[in-house]
């Protein structure tokens, strides 16, 4: 396990368009196709072995279940090279968003062509787009760290959809997520 912070993508960027597989309905998921109708979009980088993604895999789940009747799509993103990471396949991400109760698509990335296209760099990793899909938010979920009494709240992630639902500027001073460095393929 390597400790690696988000690599903070460029504010405003438009967001990177994909289709990829959930792993749960075996639907093809689309940035645009399945999100158009949405005023905020959280896209979160994760999977199922890393522990700083278990430290807070309840309050992803919890995040699905608060937003879901509001006009915000979800959709969270395992890029990790499966073969060589059998807990990140999609078999174990669907036995995760069974357990943990998701109710947004869990998508598999096998090319980790979505996760460079993001710059992702580590699991968990948090991105809040608009509704003209410009970034107003990447880093953290919260100030809750592994191994620290910091409850873990989903305060940042949750004022940067907040504000964007409201129509109020997300606040730039924004912390890069810490995580396990996404498992890319060799």
């Amino acid at each position: 396990m390597s400790r690696t912070e988000s690599a903070m993508l460029e504010l405003g960027t438009l967001a990177p368009d994909f289709a990829l597989p959930d792993v749960v309905s075996g639907r093809t998921i689309g940035l645009f196709s399945d999100f158009a109708d949405k005023e905020a979009l959280l896209v979160m980088f994760i999977c199922a072995h890393c522990p700083y993604v278990m430290h807070v895999q309840d309050e992803i789940a919890q995040l699905g279940r608060d937003y879901a009747a509001k006009p915000v799509g979800v959709v969270a993103i395992s890029s990790n090279d499966a073969k060589a990471y059998p807990d990140d396949s999609p078999d174990a991400l669907r036995r995760q968003a069974a357990n943990l109760g998701f109710t947004f698509p869990y998508c598999y990335d096998e090319s980790q062509d979505v996760a460079r296209a993001y710059r992702a760099a580590c699991t968990p990793e948090f991105y809040v787009f608009n509704r003209e899909r410009k970034l107003v938010y990447r880093g953290q979920l919260d100030d809750s760290r592994r191994n620290t009494p910091t409850p873990v709240t989903g305060r940042d992630v949750r004022a940067a959809i907040d504000n964007t639902l409201a129509g109020l500027p997300v606040n730039p001073e924004q912390r890069p997520s810490v995580g396990c460095n996404l498992k890319w393929r060799t």
